[in-house]
Parts: C-alpha cells; sequence; structure tokens
C-alpha cells in the first residue's frame, strides 16, 4: 500500500497497529506490530486476523468483529493474541472504521496494547506518541488536505478518528485490566 503523510505516523510507532479489510483480512500493519508477534510484515499481510490468536480466543475475536459490524468501533476489547513462536499475551483491541467516500465500510484501523507491557513509562511514550500524532494530522489538514486525492483522504479521516478514540483512553486503568 502506498504510505500517505498520515500513514507514515505509523511506521515505527510504540503501538501495535493493523488494517483490515471488512472480513478480517490483514492489508497492512506496522513494524511494531510485526516484531511483536514474530513476524516479518510480508508474512502477516493477506492473512486472517484469526491466525493471531490462539484457537481459544477466536470466539473473542468473532465477538469483536460482530461488535465493529454493528457499532464501527471496538473499545477495550480483551483478547489473547498469539505470537509466531506459539507464546500468547494478555492484549487490548481498539478498533475504528474506515470509509470510502461513498461512506462504505472498507475496513478497520485496529491498535492493540500488549497488557504485560503497561509500565508508567510505556504508558508516558503512548500518550506522547497519541498527543504527536494527532498533531501530525491536524497540521496534514490544514496544509495538505485540500489537495489530497479521495484515498489519501479516506487514510487521514480513517487515522484521525482512530487517534481521536486513542486520545481518550485512561492508560491508568488499562494497566490494571
Amino acid at each position: 500500500m502506498i504510505q500517505t503523510e498520515a500513514r507514515k505516523t505509523l511506521k515505527d510507532a510504540p503501538i501495535m497497529w493493523r488494517r483490515i479489510n471488512s472480513i478480517g483480512i490483514i492489508l497492512d500493519c506496522n513494524s511494531t506490530y510485526a516484531a511483536n508477534l514474530g513476524y516479518a510484515k510480508s508474512e502477516i499481510l493477506g492473512k486472517p486476523i484469526f491466525e493471531h490468536v490462539p484457537k481459544e480466543s477466536w470466539e473473542s475475536m468473532n465477538n469483536s468483529l460482530k461488535v465493529w459490524f454493528e457499532t464501527g468501533k471496538v473499545t477495550n476489547r480483551r483478547i489473547t493474541f498469539k505470537r509466531q513462536d506459539e507464546t500468547t499475551f494478555p492484549g487490548l483491541l481498539q478498533a475504528t472504521s474506515l470509509y470510502d467516500e461513498n461512506k462504505n465500510l472498507i475496513g478497520s484501523n485496529t491498535v492493540i496494547f500488549d497488557l504485560t507491557k503497561m509500565s508508567n513509562e510505556q504508558i508516558r511514550e503512548y500518550q506522547k506518541f497519541v498527543k504527536d500524532a494527532n498533531k501530525k494530522l491536524e497540521e496534514i489538514k490544514e496544509k495538505e488536505y485540500d489537495n489530497l486525492d479521495k484515498n489519501s483522504r479516506s487514510e487521514h479521516d480513517g487515522l484521525k478518528k482512530m487517534f481521536e478514540m486513542l486520545s481518550k483512553i485512561d492508560f491508568e486503568v488499562l494497566k490494571k485490566q
């Protein structure tokens, strides 16, 4: 996928990010997502999201998809994730919908927090990243948005919605989950 300026905010982000299509196939992810799961990015793209959860978590993941289809978002959904080496970790999933220019659902932007890594230092890093990313997206909106093609606008709008959701997270509460 083409790296828009908006998407570049996620390249080496401290958060695990992936984009899926409307049937749960991974279209893109950042290096943090790939590294935390122990895969090369090329091994992830085109795979269903169920490949990254143990079988006993498929029902939870499926319920998450149902909530997303019904509401357009998922917040604070606890799901166990599986790395390539078969080890697991508790994760907290947050997702927002991505729409095309005709308001048709085309996928989601999903962020997963590894609950085993919720240190105070990590929380500060997440908070700074979300704040900086929101600022960057505002700059794009002010300076470049009118000149973006429809796909780049959709990308920007979807990420803006995701970062607005992330900015409302109380990470101290997440830490205790």
